[in-house]
């Protein structure tokens, strides 16, 4: 069940970055406020979402959770803890997972502490970035997902 809601949080922030790749992009083009607006709250909710999805993924690996296959891959039951968490990131998957979560981090970071730049200005910033995050989490999703189940389930990674 972890991991779907993982895969799940993925996909919402793979929309959400969609969302703030263009219609704050459109808004600083046409002149329209409320989609300029949106800047914000969206990177913001982008990186819960992006959060999230580490978490599960994190959580995985912490309890074995072999059914996942970049945890059977990457980690077995003889492994001391700090080994597990930073296999998170160790391989491909989660690597790019990480970079993803990074990069919507500093997504986020730049809506709090961008106090002195002018909306239009943020909202190309903050839209850019969405944009390259469609690109690592479409990516992720559709060629390396870090949530691909494997059936049977081995005893061991």
């Amino acid at each position: 069940m972890i991991p779907e809601l993982g895969h799940f949080a993925l996909i919402i922030g793979l929309v959400l970055s969609g969302v703030q790749g263009s219609l704050p992009l459109l808004g600083a083009s046409l002149g329209g406020n409320r989609w300029i607006d949106l800047a914000k709250p969206v990177a913001r909710a982008q990186w819960l979402f992006m959060a999230v999805s580490f978490a599960c993924l994190t959580y995985a690996f912490i309890s074995n959770d072999f059914s996942v296959r970049y945890v059977a891959s990457n980690s077995n039951t003889q492994l001391p803890l700090i080994y597990r968490i930073s296999a998170v990131w160790g391989a491909h998957e989660g690597s790019l997972l990480l970079w993803a979560f990074i990069l919507s981090s500093w997504g986020a970071a730049v809506t709090i502490f961008s106090k002195s730049i002018p909306p239009v200005v943020l909202a190309r910033v903050i839209s850019v970035m969405g944009l390259i995050s469609v690109g690592f989490m479409s990516f992720m999703i559709f060629t390396s997902n870090p949530f691909e189940r494997l059936f049977p389930v081995p005893a061991e990674g």
